[in-house]
């Protein structure tokens, strides 16, 4: 699909993948609509980016009111919404049964919420106008890219909500893809490996580079901007749906 003159509602789109995405995006001359609750960092995104064709809206994905209002306010200032990318998620660790007893069940619970529930909250509310997108020459009205994990198949000890949240992600692309098929609305999977994104910002660099070496090739933590060519990719190439890609470096995690 044509990048040059649609809209792409990002979730997370403030910093990390999400802000990778919103700029390439941008580059290739779309509309970007960046959700997220850091609104320091999305109100520079979108100096950064000019306000004509990016605007940052605070939102929660979790809240059906909030990522409504994300929707219409893609609608009403650019006429409609293409591309719905979805990188918003949070990485709590802990164990089943930890030092201190068993997992507070809140928090497998938030992660879930976020990382899943929140994706199907964003694809439901995004989907909607996009099916009125008027079709182009394969039939196409939009692009729906979800964000997964590695952790999705082998997730490390102390990874099991996250696992969960994220094999959930891989599970409903395709039935919803399916779905989605008969008006022309694609539905993507990126499973990321290890990414110098916000969640591993607080790292030493030393322990970057160390879990960086863990990559077979190349031998380094994938780049943000990585990220966001593989969604332009997806979004690029018609005949690619259903899937969940893995953007790793034929990384396969150990159990720690």
């Amino acid at each position: 699909m044509e990048i040059q003159g649609n809209t792409a509602l990002i979730t997370g789109g403030a910093s990390g993948l999400g802000g990778a995405t919103a700029r390439l995006l941008h580059q290739n001359g779309a509309n970007v609509v960046m959700v997220d609750l850091n609104d320091e960092m999305g109100k520079k995104l979108e100096s950064e980016l000019g306000e004509d064709r990016a605007v940052y809206q605070h939102g929660d994905v979790t809240s059906g009111d909030q990522i409504k209002a994300a929707v219409d306010l893609a609608v009403s200032r650019f006429g409609g919404i293409q591309f719905c990318i979805n990188c918003a998620g949070i990485g709590l660790a802990g164990r089943v049964l930890g030092k201190e007893g068993p997992m507070k069940l809140e928090h497998f619970s938030k992660v879930i919420e976020v990382n899943l529930i929140g994706t199907f909250n964003t694809i439901r509310l995004a989907c909607e106008p996009m099916m009125a997108n008027t079709p182009n020459a394969d039939g196409e009205r939009g692009v729906v890219v979800n964000t997964a994990s590695v952790a999705a198949y082998e997730g490390q000890i102390g990874q099991a909500p996250y696992s969960a949240s994220k094999g959930g992600i891989v599970g409903m692309t395709l039935p919803i893809a399916r779905e989605f098929a008969q008006h022309g609305i694609r539905v993507n999977t990126i499973a990321p490996g290890i990414f110098d994104t916000p969640l591993l910002g607080r790292l030493p660099q030393e322990i970057k580079d160390s879990l960086g070496q863990q990559v077979p090739f190349p031998s380094r933590l994938g780049q943000p901007e990585e990220f966001g060519k593989m969604v332009e990719y997806i979004i690029r190439l018609p005949v690619l749906n259903g899937e969940t890609i893995r953007l790793d470096g034929a990384i396969r995690m150990a159990p720690r």
